[in-house]
Formats: structure tokens, sequence, C-alpha cells
């Protein structure tokens, strides 16, 4: 029987503390909108699961959709604004 050891020593520098970073947080937060949005989109799809989808449902599900596409634009042209200004 052979023994298998690694060679190398281990690659990260820091113990991973399993804490998000500051700037981890920062960018939950930004993207909580976009999150609740898809969530809600979800929780709509999942009701249609189990049985045909009914003219509420359906109007609930495209309403759901539609919030995630504008949430995701707003977080887009948000980004896009935030790159842009760059040094002044």
């Amino acid at each position: 029987m052979q023994i298998i050891a690694a060679f190398q020593a281990v690659v990260t520098a820091a113990p991973f503390d399993g804490e998000p970073s500051a700037a981890e947080l920062d960018a939950i937060e930004l993207e909580m909108p976009l999150i609740r949005a898809e969530v809600e989109l979800l929780d709509a799809q999942i009701m249609t699961l189990d049985r045909p989808a009914n003219e509420l449902d359906e109007r609930r599900i495209r309403r759901a959709c539609n919030r995630v596409l504008a949430v995701h634009r707003d977080l887009t042209n948000r980004a896009g604004t935030v790159q842009s200004g760059g040094a002044a």
C-alpha cells in the first residue's frame, strides 16, 4: 500500500475564520434587492409546480420576472456609474 501525501505547503496565507469580510458584506448588501426579487420569483414559480398556473399565477410570475429585470438593470446602471467615476 502506498501512502499519498501532499508535497506542497498550504496555499492560503491566512487561515479561514469563517466570517465574511467587510467588503463581502457590503457587496451582499448592495445585491440584496436583487436577491429578494429572485426569491420572490422563485416563490411564484414554486406555487405552480403541483398545479396548472391560472391567470393570477401567470401575472404573479410575470410581475416577479419584471421586478428581477428592473432590479438587475438598476444594479448594472449603478455599477457603471461607480466604475466610470475614476480619478478626478
